[in-house]
């Protein structure tokens, strides 16, 4: 991940709603909601709708106004993979994914602010990798992961395997990816691909609920978690020791100071990002 960047400017500005085709994004309480727009597709990807997350996700981790990310689908899918409509018969798959998805999935990756996929129905092929980009998956009861990509002929892309092997570790990843069989919500916990199973009925109280305790947290610590967690994947233990440098980092925010004063008085410490 990259360093957290000083004086990085407010980009709330530039977050209306008329700026998108296949997204929807507003802000509430902290968090920013990114909500794939494409229903009648089930919310397939696009080359457009790429484009638009990944300016949508630029915007909230510029913003001091964003504390935490969520990203859902519209209707009764996540998203259901790439539109195939939207691919040319003589198109080069491998530079497609280089263009639209390799970007989208290192922006995701790169933003250190936590990100949420509010999964509300099926999550398939490349559908399925934005959600194991994401920090966290909220599933609803009726949905289900699908790694499409053998069914086609093709091999589970954008990240896919990457995150799976490291979720659910190497045989799992093999068996879903080989197999190519639906994954519902109860085995997706089982699995831990699933963070927490909601009822339909809790579905949209748990899921701001859950949205809204993370942005309260010391977000530049959250940033930190992340940052080192994933260099632990790279490191030597001698060399990932350094993360004394990220503790020093920590150490100097407003949120340290604020917890360590509500350790000392006893209440409840108040956040505030910085």
């Amino acid at each position: 991940m990259h360093l957290l960047k000083k004086g990085s400017r407010n980009l709330q500005a530039d977050k209306g709603c008329s700026m998108y085709k296949t997204i929807k994004y507003r802000v509430e309480n902290g968090v920013a909601w990114l909500t794939l727009n494409r229903p009648d597709k089930l919310n397939a990807f696009t080359s457009q709708m790429n484009k638009e997350i990944r300016k949508a996700i630029k915007i909230s981790a510029g913003s001091d106004e964003v504390r935490a990310i969520i990203i859902t689908g519209e209707g009764r899918a996540f998203c259901s993979g790439q539109d195939l409509s939207d691919v040319d018969e003589d198109m080069n798959l491998g530079q497609m994914l280089l263009d639209d998805y390799g970007p989208m999935m290192e922006q995701l990756a790169n933003c250190e602010k936590p990100i949420i996929a509010a999964v509300n129905g099926v999550a398939a092929g490349a559908g399925f990798s934005l959600a194991l980009a994401c920090d966290f998956r909220l599933v609803s009861e009726k949905a289900s992961f699908l790694n499409a990509f053998v069914n086609i002929g093709l091999i589970p892309d954008s990240g896919n395997l990457y995150y799976l092997s490291r979720i659910v570790g190497h045989a799992k990843a093999l068996e879903l990816s080989i197999l190519g069989e639906k994954v519902p919500a109860s085995e997706a916990k089982n699995i831990g691909l699933a963070t927490k199973v909601i009822g339909v009925d809790e579905w949209n109280e748990q899921l701001k609920a859950f949205a809204e305790n993370i942005a309260n947290k010391p977000t530049k610590a959250i940033g930190l978690i992340k940052r080192y967690l994933e260099a632990s994947y790279h490191l030597s233990l001698e060399e990932y020791l350094k993360e004394a440098e990220g503790q020093r980092i920590a150490g100097l925010t407003k949120d340290y100071a604020e917890g360590v004063a509500a350790f000392t008085e006893k209440r409840k410490a108040q956040f505030i990002g910085k």
